[in-house]
């Protein structure tokens, strides 16, 4: 596809400021969200550097992700004469310091169990439904309660199929 060279270089100059690039797969759109180029122009610039291996595709829910690599920003360095100080903001370390949470007191340190020592815990099988539950088929009813199959009831297997006793 022919592409204008200003618009070539539009994308290019957003690919290396930003490291990434998205578009929504609509090939019809009149202009990409970003750049002032149409949307077919930038999926199909990003196709062809995809087959260079010069950026790395994901495809989700509609949309491509091209993510910058190394070959990707020594190319586009030379096609946009730039310093080699210059770096794409994916490659940018941030100058702010972590924040640290400060550990909550309310919780006790250590691995998490299901013990009954703590509050609402949960103290092994038994009390894993919670408390009693009232009626219902297996929910809390008393045993006597129960239905099932009588004491005397025998099923008998073995019918004429695969399963049948040699004759």
């Amino acid at each position: 596809m022919l592409i204008p060279k200003k618009n070539r270089r539009e994308v290019y100059k957003y690919l290396f400021k930003e490291g990434v690039l998205q578009a929504e797969k609509d090939y019809n759109l009149p202009k990409h969200p970003e750049i002032d180029v149409p949307n077919l122009q930038v999926i199909k610039l990003m196709q062809s550097f995809k087959s260079q291996e010069l950026v790395t595709e994901r495809f989700s829910w509609r949309h491509y992700y091209w993510f910058l690599t190394d070959k990707g920003i020594e190319y586009l360095r030379e096609y946009l004469n730039l310093p080699s100080e210059i770096v794409p903001a994916t490659l940018k370390k941030t100058t702010r310091p972590l924040e640290r949470l400060p550990a909550r007191p309310d919780r006790p340190s250590g691995p998490r169990r299901f013990g009954g020592d703590r509050e609402g815990g949960f103290g092994g099988r038994e009390g894993y439904r919670g408390a009693p539950r009232e009626g219902g088929f297996g929910r809390g009813a008393a045993p006597a309660d129960k239905a099932g199959a009588p004491g005397s009831y025998q099923p008998q297997f073995g019918g004429s199929g695969r399963g049948a006793p040699a004759q």
